[in-house]
């Protein structure tokens, strides 16, 4: 059982009490009419936090008065700058430093990813995904299998929802795998699942696919930041992830990937670039490519330092918070919208996501009774309100309150405004 009251008196209380609430002061809230939004967004694009100012101040002022020198006399030197977010961002995900490097994008890493990883022969050709995985996933699981020669009808194998609202259990994985594994080659799966907010035993999944003799990788999008994770001791061989969202790094901002420690030192294809190389001999100039070992040796190019800098103060903000604090506090969050919505909107709004806490994060998929057209209406009411969530076709807003900004007070809110809709009648509207 829990506490929970729905009392905007009772969510102050909250908010006055929580250990965390002075790191909302560290982010921009947009306004609306002069006041802060309700923010349920960051699952997308997470706000901006108010050190990145500065960070990118800094680089910029050594740019102008040092040039060239400021890779080795800046006041953080651009030789060693993608360092300077390996420790932060390998506590995030539970890796070794080693075993993490920001670079690129996420589409990029993952292509980069599957070009080491994804080695498919005529016994073993297939990937196997979730159906209605995000389009980024999709579509280069399906260009990875044409690269190869293979044909995606038969050899992109896609798990099908069997559970409430989409979802996808356990069992069915499991079942998957037993019935194809012998022809998987790869299976690539979301640590959350984009629409349904759905989240997946990475665990579970590694020692399943690796029982079967397949290469296993995560896209992490939705769940860095987002989830306590521990990619070490779980094992994939890979895994990427942006840092937009949750990690607040800015739109499209350096992304991440992961490369399991006991590949640290495997002799496996890849795309080579320069800043793969062996950063001990990398100035040398020769001819032959020897890779850093570790994450860092799937890197091509050297980093980009404005991108960087705004991620570095996120993470600094991370740094202090602890992912422990942000992750208690996120499911209590997150069970408190939940609850509301129950409570005080069962009429109106379906939770697609699980009410197990095992299986959410802070992302709540919800879908507005009356229909797809009454689910616009209510959108772009809340939009007009004040309100940000986003919206996920055919039929899903999704909310997410976020513990390093969001506040109990802002739970209520979004329910109270959901509320002022449905007294509108627009809950009964499918055409408006």
């Amino acid at each position: 059982m829990n506490d929970f009251q729905s009392t905007r008196a009772w969510a102050d209380a909250q908010d006055a009490a929580d250990p965390l609430r002075a790191f909302r002061d560290d982010f921009h809230i947009p306004t609306h009419d002069g006041r802060d939004t309700l923010y349920f967004c960051g699952n997308s694009l997470g706000l901006q936090p108010k050190g990145v100012v500065a960070a990118l101040q800094a680089e910029l002022e050594d740019w102008s008065t040092l040039a060239v020198e400021a890779h080795f006399r800046g006041r953080s030197p651009w030789m060693h700058y993608h360092e300077y977010v390996r420790d932060t961002m390998a506590e995030v995900v539970g890796a070794q430093p080693h075993e993490v490097v920001a670079m690129n994008s996420l589409g990029v890493n993952l292509h980069l990813m599957m070009v080491s990883f994804y080695r498919p022969t005529a016994e073993r050709p297939a990937i196997l995904m979730e159906a209605g995985a995000f389009p980024t996933d999709r579509y280069a699981l399906e260009s990875q299998v044409r690269f190869h020669g293979f044909d995606p009808a038969r050899d992109l194998i896609e798990l099908q929802p069997d559970g409430p609202g989409g979802t996808l259990s356990m069992q069915a994985i499991e079942r998957t795998i037993a019935e194809h594994g012998h022809r998987v080659a790869l299976i690539l799966l979301p640590g959350v699942q984009y629409r349904t907010g759905q989240v997946f035993d990475l665990a579970r999944i590694v020692a399943l696919g690796h029982a079967a003799g397949c290469v296993v990788g995560f896209d992490l999008a939705h769940a860095v930041g987002n989830l306590p994770l521990t990619l070490h001791d779980d094992g994939p061989d890979f895994a990427v992830w942006c840092t937009y969202k949750y990690l607040n790094a800015g739109p499209g901002a350096v992304a991440g990937a992961f490369v399991h420690e006991r590949h640290a030192h495997a002799d496996v294809p890849r795309f080579a670039g320069w800043w793969g190389h062996d950063k001990a001999t990398r100035f040398q100039m020769g001819p032959t490519f020897v890779p850093t070992p570790g994450a860092d040796g799937w890197q091509l190019s050297n980093p980009p330092i404005m991108a960087l800098a705004p991620l570095r103060a996120s993470l600094d903000v991370f740094r202090r918070a602890g992912m422990p604090a942000l992750s208690a506090k996120s499911r209590r969050l997150t069970a408190y919208l939940d609850w509301l919505i129950r409570t005080r909107l069962d009429d109106v709004l379906d939770i697609v996501t699980p009410n197990d806490p095992a299986q959410r994060g802070a992302q709540l998929s919800v879908r507005v009774r009356a229909g797809r057209d009454a689910g616009r209406d209510l959108f772009a009411y809340l939009e007009r309100h004040g309100v940000i969530g986003d919206w996920r076709e055919p039929d899903v807003i999704r909310l997410s309150p976020t513990p390093l900004y969001n506040r109990y007070a802002d739970c209520v809110g979004v329910v109270e405004a959901i509320e002022a809709w449905r007294e509108s009648d627009g809950s009964t509207s499918s055409s408006r």
